[in-house]
């Protein structure tokens, strides 16, 4: 069964939310209550700019961006919704804003007539895992003075959002739960959302699967598709590297024993013997390490101590000793 919204998060959904003309009163409600300005000041019109950045030569590398616009002050915003981690994401936001920055120049030819950039990202994995904060506003600083401010960055990251509609304090917040649960949201909890901001209603009207043509909703369904495939093929990456790992721990294990045993008995009893108890213990150290990783991954994805002692061969006291290991690290 189909449910009643679809997922704002999506591409296609997303720029038909806040990336139209007809909707941009959606968009500037949402950079008004989302993005923070200088002395309180708000936006109150937004011109649309062509979301290519072309280089300036060839051999540049093109930008490609999901909202590009500027204000009625020639303040420029780019606002990007990212779906998959990406881990030179944060440079890439960096690199858009620095684009956006000197195109400027191509306008007005003087350098005190360039604007402020702002950048607004929306992850869906979190970017600063050792930061608690779903939202996050960064400016570049001077130490005693804030001279260089023409460059504003505000990230979203949605996991790190817990609070359920009832927890709501402000429209931020609501912004938060309408990325996170647009796809869920019952009738009820809609009309909460549209008592405390009027400007919800219409962005859930966008999302309402019915109200959408056909072309569009084949359009909306092969970026889902995209992005499952994507995601399949990291899973699909990490257990390719995972079981690289274990080969490779095995492997250096050996070799490693081979050396010690060299190492510490090889002048006394031989260099045949060293040898021979150097990959002894080194076989034994590398399939120590290979179940040891084998069983905390089997741990993190839950499965039940009787499973891995099943597929191990280790003991119900050795996986235990595994796992106190694993929370200590």
């Amino acid at each position: 069964m189909f449910n009643k919204f679809l997922d704002p998060k999506n591409g296609v959904a997303f720029r038909k939310i806040f990336g139209t003309e007809k909707n941009k009163d959606i968009l500037i409600h949402f950079l008004n209550d989302v993005v923070k300005f200088g002395n309180g000041v708000r936006i109150k019109d937004v011109t649309f700019l062509k979301t290519i950045q072309d280089p300036e030569i060839k051999v540049y590398k093109t930008s490609f961006v999901d909202i590009l616009c500027k204000d009625e002050k020639g303040n420029c915003y780019i606002v990007e919704m990212q779906v998959s981690y990406e881990r030179s994401f944060v440079k890439r936001a960096q690199y858009y804003a620095s684009k956006a920055y000197i195109s400027q120049m191509n306008v007005k030819g003087e350098y005190h007539a360039v604007k402020t950039v702002i950048f607004l990202a929306i992850a869906n994995h979190v970017m600063f895992p050792n930061k608690k904060n779903f939202k996050s506003d960064r400016v570049i600083l001077d130490a005693k003075n804030d001279d260089l401010k023409d460059f504003s960055f505000t990230f979203l990251e949605l996991p790190k959002f817990k609070k359920n509609i009832d927890e709501l304090s402000n429209k931020t917040e609501m912004w938060f739960y309408f990325f996170k649960h647009a796809e869920e949201t019952s009738r009820e909890d809609l009309h909460k959302l549209i008592e405390q901001d009027e400007i919800m209603s219409r962005a859930y009207e966008e999302l309402e699967r019915y109200s959408w043509n056909e072309m569009k909703l084949l359009e909306y369904d092969q970026v889902e598709k995209y992005e499952g495939a994507y995601i399949a093929s990291l899973e699909y990456k990490y257990d390719e590297g995972e079981r690289v790992g274990i080969e490779k721990g095995e492997k250096i294990g050996i070799e490693k024993g081979k050396r010690i045993a060299l190492e510490r008995i090889g002048e006394k009893i031989g260099r045949e013997k060293g040898e021979k108890i150097g990959i002894e213990q080194g076989i034994k150290q590398g399939i120590k390490k290979a179940f040891e990783i084998v069983t905390k991954n089997m741990l993190k994805r839950g499965f039940e101590v009787k499973d891995i002692e099943k597929a191990t061969g280790l003991s119900k006291k050795q996986i235990l000793s595994i796992q106190q290991e694993a929370l200590r690290e």
